[in-house]
């Protein structure tokens, strides 16, 4: 199977069950190249039983062995977790621990070829200096396979493609079909779960306090269990109790539980070597993430961000090789006064420049090396905070502590003439800051 690639640039943490019938074969492989003997590669294959884990970062081959074999019963289960960061790799095998420490040397992983797992669409293409023995297939079963924090879902509609893949388990319980620790049992008419106490449904998907809720088609039920209750988060343009009464707003008011999520249409377009982001905020808190202009899948992913740390502005901004500089302004604290304030980033590839109500309060270049020089930020702009139960401090590395209280308006990216229509984007309880100014 191959699957889209993904940023793994900075550390690599891969985890997977397989159960092997064969000593030999390609677990997972990803390269810079397919077809050479040079660049960049991480492959984790077995060879003679042993699990092994080759990567190389563009100077030199590093290769780790799990000291036990594995059995190819067919009828056993491993758990493998594999991975490096920077140049420091491990190799876990079911609880026993192979580690080769960090040297001088290359750290970043530039890998640009698919995620291949169980095998590649043509073993000739794979680095001869990735796999000890001739390049085989994997033979066997695999299954739950996390690739930094993102699970690949090996099913006939995720990969990219594929050839010989089977189904393992055989029945239509499969693996994980019953969510939140569910039992699966197999029946003539297909299966059924048993669910845990705290949750319900066909597949134990939905939480007892959400079985009956009230909440209209605008909302998503959110679960609140300390208080055997929940609460219905609204949609863009949707507010009330039970997110059942329709609104529109210029100003965007965010209460703490907020976001929203706009996609550049223009990213394709952009000239990302010269970056802008402008907008009014007004707030009385003295943390929150105000904006975050990048994925929220990964801390290597390039991003630009615009918070407040002690009531103080704070903009953050990584361009890759982990050059994600905290640029913070410490004149003095307006921030958090309950006043409107208007904040311009412009990142002219390495040199940043922070305006606060139209004075420049930061001018630094984080990278005089030239490097890295432009944001890739996917085309994705988040206001507010993340999407709901992805935690700030967490997908922010601790940058920053809480979601944005307080209201946002006239965003403004690059050089556009017209203000982002935030009113069409995405996003859940976002309210109307018009109507309490």
């Amino acid at each position: 199977m191959s699957f889209a690639p993904f940023y793994i640039r900075h550390k690599t943490h891969i985890k997977l069950q397989f159960q092997p019938l064969s000593p030999d074969g390609i677990l997972f492989y990803t390269a810079q190249h397919l077809g050479t003997q040079s660049g960049d590669f991480l492959c984790i294959s077995l060879v003679n039983g042993f699990t092994q884990l080759r990567y190389n970062l563009g100077d030199r081959t590093v290769i780790l062995q799990t000291l036990q074999k594995v059995h190819t019963n067919g009828n056993t289960w491993h758990l493998l977790n594999a991975g490096r960061v920077g140049n420091e790799g491990y190799l876990d095998l079911d609880g026993i621990n192979i580690t080769r420490k960090a040297s001088p040397g290359m750290n970043a992983l530039d890998t640009h070829s698919d995620f291949f797992v169980g095998g590649v669409s043509s073993l000739n293409l794979v680095n001869p200096m990735a796999i000890e023995n001739e390049p085989t297939g994997f033979t066997g079963c695999i299954r739950e396979i996390v690739i930094n924090n993102r699970e690949l879902n090996l099913t006939v509609t995720d990969p990219k493609g594929g050839a010989n893949i089977g189904d393992c388990d055989g029945t239509d319980c499969g693996y994980t079909v019953c969510k939140n620790n569910g039992t699966c049992q197999v029946e003539n008419s297909g299966f059924s779960c048993s669910c845990p106490r705290e949750w319900t449904g066909t597949m134990c998907e939905q939480s007892i306090h959400c079985s009956q809720n009230m909440c209209g088609s605008h909302a998503l039920c959110i679960p609140q269990p300390s208080s055997f209750s929940y609460t219905c988060a609204c949609a863009l343009g949707w507010t009330g109790k039970y997110c059942d009464t329709k609104i529109k707003f210029y100003i965007a008011k965010f209460v703490g539980n907020s976001y929203i999520k706009y996609t550049d249409p223009f990213y394709g377009k952009r000239d990302l070597h010269y970056s802008r982001l402008s907008l009014n905020f007004t707030t009385n808190q003295t943390e929150g993430l105000i904006a975050w202009m990048g994925k929220s899948e990964d801390e290597d992913n390039d991003f630009l961000a615009i918070g407040l740390a002690n009531g103080t502005l704070k903009v953050v901004i990584n361009l890759g090789e982990r050059i994600s500089v905290p640029l913070m302004h410490n004149k003095y604290f307006t921030c958090s006064d309950g006043r409107w304030h208007f904040t311009t980033v412009v990142q002219n590839q390495t040199c940043i420049k922070v305006y606060l109500d139209e004075e420049l309060i930061l001018y630094e270049d984080i990278d005089p090396q030239r490097k890295y020089t432009a944001l890739n930020y996917g085309g994705i702009c988040y206001f507010g905070g993340f999407e709901i139960g992805k935690e700030i401090n967490i997908v922010t590395i601790g940058l920053f502590q809480k979601q944005f209280i307080g209201k946002i308006k006239d965003v403004v990216l690059f050089q556009d003439s017209k203000k982002i229509p935030l009113m069409k984007a995405e996003g859940y309880n976002i309210h109307d800051g018009n109507s309490e100014n």
